[in-house]
């Protein structure tokens, strides 16, 4: 196996954006130059990641007008918490436990996401109020993906003392209140996070 020189390796490296610009003064131009990128770089490079494959695919900017907490993300991240939480803890007691993780519900909500930005009312209420608000303000964004997909993610693990409670019950036949059990679950959950 040989190992490759520093100018094979050089080479190898991506050395303009794999996306074209976004702009689309600069899209209708016959061909892309990469030169034109380079004149922004110097200010970019200060915001930019330090990982070249990175600074080169994802953008710097950000859209502050792009909505985030809207409807369609409570519900479905929510929903996507509250389910994984309850399949992992309840596919924990089997002898090989099944972990379902939080990618398949970042998959899932897209669909779901893109299916209520469809069918949800766009009605605006409260309108000229103080809390005007819509249930429907748009397209599923990225944002709101993001957020159901950390929403997901804190649901996805099962909780550490859960065992606890489980062995009292089933091995020395205690019967431990509701809220005994919950101040231990909620106490060994903060003290290991």
């Amino acid at each position: 196996m040989d190992i490759p020189t520093q100018e094979e390796d050089e080479r190898n490296q991506i050395t303009t954006p794999l996306l074209p610009p976004s702009d689309p003064s600069t899209a209708a131009s016959s061909s892309y130059s990469p030169d034109v990128e380079k004149e922004g770089e110097e200010e970019d490079e200060k915001e930019n990641s330090p990982i070249e494959q990175v600074a080169l695919t994802v953008p710097v900017g950000d859209d502050p007008s792009t909505p985030v907490l809207t409807f369609r993300m409570w519900v479905l991240g929510t929903a996507s918490c509250v389910l994984l939480s309850f399949l992992n803890q309840f596919f924990w007691y089997r002898k090989e436990p099944l972990s379902i993780t939080s990618i398949s519900a970042q998959i899932a909500v897209v669909p779901l996401g893109h299916l209520m930005a469809a069918t949800i009312t766009d009605r605006v209420f409260f309108r000229g109020r103080r809390w005007e608000f819509t249930l429907n303000p748009g397209p599923f964004n990225m944002k709101e993906h993001v957020l159901v997909t950390i929403f997901a993610n804190s649901g996805a693990g099962t909780v550490y003392a859960i065992h606890i409670v489980t062995a009292v019950k089933v091995f020395y036949g205690k019967h431990i209140t509701f809220f005994v059990s919950l101040l231990v679950v909620l106490t060994t959950q903060v003290i290991f996070d």
